[in-house]
């Protein structure tokens, strides 16, 4: 059984305001991402509808509708960075990075937005670097104060950035690592960081690339909580709104394509900065003719899984799921993936094992399933770590089995193959 969500649709552009949103996809009532179920519950799952529009006005692709924040991030969010190898070691580089960089010491302080369980602060923290988390997620926060990271468990916003500067806490750095593109009130969420920072302080922010999400036809990154998907010039002009200047972006393979943007009072924009917006404007990027052939693609791709995995079954396969992530709920909603085709998802985070996928209730277990069970083949539905779950699980390869790797097209990959093809 479902129900809908409490929702509403946007009047107008999250960044401009304009009221001019062109709809490129509409995916129609799709379950919420990260609303695991337990096998007994007999609740009735929620569900919303999932729009891509672009605004003409500034170019900022966002989704219309905005689900109810508390539901979709409230105690009970399943999402802890610390679970994944690969992210610990990217974002502990970037702390390394930013300490070097921003010659931290004892008199500074780093403060995190949806600073999760504690994951990239812990790093500045072993520095001795003061530090001080925000996450409204009660599970993730709790876990990192166990672990001595100072966290305040609420939602981050101008009111509470203003609150914490009269208090005396201002940041030299402050930290928003996926969540810009979380955000409904984007405007207020900018001008809370701008806030918060002292006169000579950064803020540094990744979020998924548009770029990347459009050329790798990353479509499972389209879901509830991602509002935005943001390019180089909607986040400067986002930015400029609140009196803030974007001073740099690099690009990054996490996430299946990222930003790193920097951005302070003063200005003073990089070279790369300028070529990304250069390139940006010549490729039409966030124009809803710049969106066609990604647009055209998802048919093809739902086409081409569901005969691939419908074949395997034909031939008596046996097909496993890994990672039950967010973006796996909008990727097997869009292609019609469900428990015909899937026997089970593994998954290594133990807050999710025991649970069930929205909508679909495909179960989901531990990594060691794969091995005790030994399906034929397995689907990687994170693809965006398919480097790192393929490695740590090389005894299904070496025994036989296969890894198919659904986005940007279907595909078998072998371990040797990875650095070529993803």
């Amino acid at each position: 059984m479902t129900q809908s969500a409490p929702f509403f649709s946007i009047p107008g552009c999250r960044s401009c305001g304009s009221a001019d949103l062109h709809t490129l996809i509409a995916f129609g009532e799709t379950p919420l991402a990260d609303r695991l179920m337990r096998p007994d519950d007999e609740t009735e799952e929620y569900i919303a509808p999932l729009t891509l529009v672009v605004c003409e006005n500034c170019g900022l692709c966002q989704i219309r509708e905005t689900v109810d924040p508390a539901i979709l991030f409230g105690a009970d969010y399943p999402y802890y960075s610390s679970v994944s190898p690969a992210l610990m070691a990217h974002f502990h580089a970037s702390a390394r990075q930013i300490m070097q960089d921003r010659d931290l010491n004892r008199d500074s302080l780093v403060i995190e937005a949806a600073s999760n369980d504690g994951y990239m602060l812990s790093a500045f923290a072993e520095a001795g670097i003061p530090v001080l988390g925000i996450d409204p997620a009660e599970g993730p926060a709790q876990q990192a104060r166990s672990r001595g990271i100072d966290t305040r468990i609420d939602f981050f916003s101008a009111a509470l950035a203003r609150d914490l500067a009269a208090e005396g806490q201002q940041a030299d750095v402050f930290l928003a690592n996926n969540v810009l593109a979380h955000v409904a009130e984007t405007n207020d969420f900018v001008a809370g960081i701008a806030a918060l920072l002292k006169p000579d302080g950064v803020a540094v922010l990744e979020f998924p690339y548009l770029g990347d999400l459009i050329a790798r036809r990353a479509f499972d990154t389209i879901y509830h909580q991602h509002l935005l998907y943001l390019s180089a010039r909607t986040a400067a002009d986002l930015f400029a709104r609140a009196g803030l200047h974007l001073n740099d972006a690099e690009r990054l393979k996490i996430h299946g394509g990222s930003l790193r943007i920097t951005a302070s009072r003063h200005p003073g924009q990089s070279d790369r900065l300028k070529a990304l917006l250069e390139d940006e404007a010549h490729t039409g990027m966030a124009t809803p003719a710049y969106f066609d052939t990604f647009l055209a693609d998802l048919d093809a791709m739902q086409r081409e899984t569901r005969a691939a995995l419908e074949a395997l079954l034909a031939d008596g396969k046996r097909i496993a799921g890994y990672g039950a992530a967010a973006k796996t709920t909008t990727l097997l909603h869009h292609l019609g993936i469900d428990r015909r085709h899937l026997d089970y998802i593994v998954d290594k985070s133990t807050w999710k094992q025991g649970l069930e996928m929205p909508g679909v209730r495909i179960p989901i277990a531990a990594p060691d399933k794969l091995a005790s069970d030994r399906p034929d083949t397995v689907l990687i539905l994170a693809w965006n770590f398919a480097r790192e779950i393929m490695a740590e699980n090389r005894a299904f390869t070496d025994a036989g089995g296969t890894f198919l790797v659904p986005v940007p097209r279907l595909r078998t990959v072998q371990p040797e193959d990875l650095e070529a093809s993803l």
